[in-house]
């Protein structure tokens, strides 16, 4: 089970960040000594403080205060035809997917991860016929392998104009592609890069959203472009979807569209009555 990517402080400091709030400004607002804050940002947990914060940089206190204490994970399970990939960067991991229509074995890969080694392995185990390679966003983690994988699989890449590196395929937000019986839509989640794309996939027992850096278990991308449009762009283009959609992130575990709008605190204009939100 792949642990939550983001720590509470993390989420304090892109917050922070995206609102280019100094420490001493929110420090004072909040009624808190800058050196006290500038201790629970570095990872002390102070739940007093972090529900003092947590309003000015426009956070769900509660779900926060979840997160810092360890108190949930999404555990969601993958659904039939969907593969994960993850591979190790930076310290961390970075994930990488296949999706295939189980009825003709056609797929599509997803990212590359830092070693395209396991995405071949599950197309080799499933007998699976590669038919494209789609790229979230150019990050190097998510491309490092690109002429590799694509020689490997046969496929050519695919990637939204504005992450046109050469060597690859461009697309226009809202064009979709068709894998098998499987439909594949590509939507804009910019923000945290300037070529962002997510793709929504369904004809599988439910959605799936691959959304690369957009969205996290109960966090997101840092805004590396705009933290504004990575927010909007979020609420416009996936939260928007059902709730029984599962989001597969480049990093971290599944979660569910769902299980967002009641666990994620960038996003606390989405709330649930306690007696519903148990469990989630």
């Amino acid at each position: 089970m792949l642990p939550l990517e983001d720590t509470f402080s993390d989420i304090l400091g892109k917050a922070q960040k995206g609102l280019q709030l100094s420490t001493d400004v929110l420090a004072r607002e909040a009624g808190v000594a800058a050196v006290d804050y500038e201790r629970v940002r570095k990872g002390d947990f102070d739940e007093g403080i972090v529900r003092k914060v947590a309003p000015l940089l426009k956070l769900q206190a509660d779900r926060l205060v979840t997160l810092a204490r360890g108190e949930w994970h999404p555990q969601v399970a993958h659904p039939a035809g969907l593969a994960r990939a993850t591979t190790n960067f930076d310290g961390g991991t970075v994930n990488a997917y296949v999706v295939w229509d189980p009825s003709s074995k056609e797929a599509a890969l997803f990212d590359t991860g830092m070693d395209a080694g396991p995405l071949l392995q599950i197309v080799r185990d499933q007998g699976l016929q590669p038919k494209y390679l789609f790229i979230t966003h150019t990050h190097i983690d998510h491309i490092a392998e690109l002429p590799g994988l694509t020689k490997a699989a046969g496929v050519s890449a695919f990637v939204h104009k504005n992450g046109d590196i050469g060597g690859v395929k461009t697309f226009e937000w809202g064009e979709t592609f068709q894998v098998g019986a499987l439909k594949i839509e590509t939507r804009q989640t910019t923000g945290h890069a300037a070529d962002g794309t997510t793709y929504v996939v369904t004809g599988l027992e439910v959605p799936v959203a691959i959304v690369g850096d957009a969205l996290f278990a109960g966090s997101m991308g840092g805004g590396m472009v705009s933290y504004a449009e990575a927010l909007q762009t979020n609420r416009q283009n996936l939260f928007s979807l059902p709730d029984q959609t599962v989001v597969a992130p480049g990093h971290g575990p599944l979660t569910t569209i769902g299980k967002e709008k009641h666990r994620n605190p960038f996003f606390p204009e989405f709330q649930v009555p306690p007696s519903e939100g148990k469990g989630i």
